[in-house]
């Protein structure tokens, strides 16, 4: 693996403003989202909505993955993610849920999830996911991926390639009258054949007008992980394994989570919509 050293935090700059034009989710300026009472199954209407979120979250992505590079600044990726998403008439989720003060997640290496963007400086052979989620319409797309920035040791790369075929391998279990739990029984089975974690206190979760619905999608085989799944059904699949222990620890921030071991972890993330036949990944690009 990689002899980077391990990371520590950065400044966080102000928050950036988002044009008083764009509708704001419910939770923002509040201290945490009303619970969600809706249904699960979602009517296609709020379904092409949500596709509608989910392609700009994914080409925001994109476009803020064009500027990765040895020398850019984590908050450098939020500020072009922000731009884009606000040019588009979205609203970025992350910013002000439950106090996470950026536009989107980026996890460095160690960083399993919810990395905050600040000064931190990208090296050349570092891991980087990035994390975005676009609202517009009353809806939230969702997405995530990991990718590399300049020369990446082999090691971290077969980790970053394996862990995005294995949400392929998840969204293909994917079949209406199926237990929720077939998700993370293929996740786990695929890891297990390189002997990679599995983050298990952090989930797939449902979503729809709610950033997280209170549908869990666990990543390793829950016996817990028994509602069926119908067509109609919206949530996130996005698992994160790591090169060692799936335990975690979690910074002073209360947001950046890493390994337990520091050693290196990847993730990858789609919103998708249970079908008659299979799965349609709405977050597109």
């Amino acid at each position: 693996m990689s002899g980077q050293s391990l990371l520590v935090p950065g400044k966080i700059s102000p928050a950036r403003s988002v044009p008083a034009k764009i509708r704001r989710p419910e939770y923002v300026g509040k201290p945490g989202p009303a619970p969600y009472t809706g249904p699960e199954v979602q009517s296609a209407e709020t379904i092409e909505l949500m596709r509608i979120a989910g392609r700009i979250a994914a080409q925001a992505m994109e476009e803020a993955a064009k500027h990765i590079a040895p020398g850019v600044t984590t908050d450098e990726l939020d500020r072009v993610a922000h731009e884009f998403m606000c040019d588009h008439g979205a609203y970025p989720s992350t910013l002000g849920y439950r106090g996470f003060p950026k536009s989107l997640c980026t996890s460095v290496n160690e960083v399993i999830c919810h990395g905050i963007p600040d000064t931190t400086v990208l090296r050349d052979g570092d891991i980087v996911n990035l994390d975005v989620t676009a609202y517009i319409n009353g809806v939230h797309g969702d997405n995530n991926a990991t990718y590399l920035c300049g020369d990446v040791d082999e090691e971290s790369r077969l980790l970053v390639e394996r862990t995005r075929e294995s949400l392929n391998r998840a969204v293909k279990a994917v079949r209406p009258g199926r237990q929720i739990n077939v998700i993370g029984r293929v996740i786990e089975s695929y890891a297990k054949r390189f002997g990679y974690g599995v983050v298990r206190d952090f989930t797939g979760h449902g979503i729809n007008s709610s950033f997280h619905s209170g549908l869990i999608i666990p990543h390793y085989d829950s016996p817990q992980a028994t509602t069926v799944m119908r067509p109609g059904m919206t949530f996130t699949i996005e698992p994160m394994l790591t090169l060692g222990t799936h335990e975690h620890d979690m910074w002073d921030d209360g947001w950046t989570v890493v390994t337990k071991d520091r050693k290196r972890t990847a993730q990858f993330e789609h919103t998708l919509v249970v079908t008659e036949t299979g799965a349609d990944i709405l977050t597109l690009p």
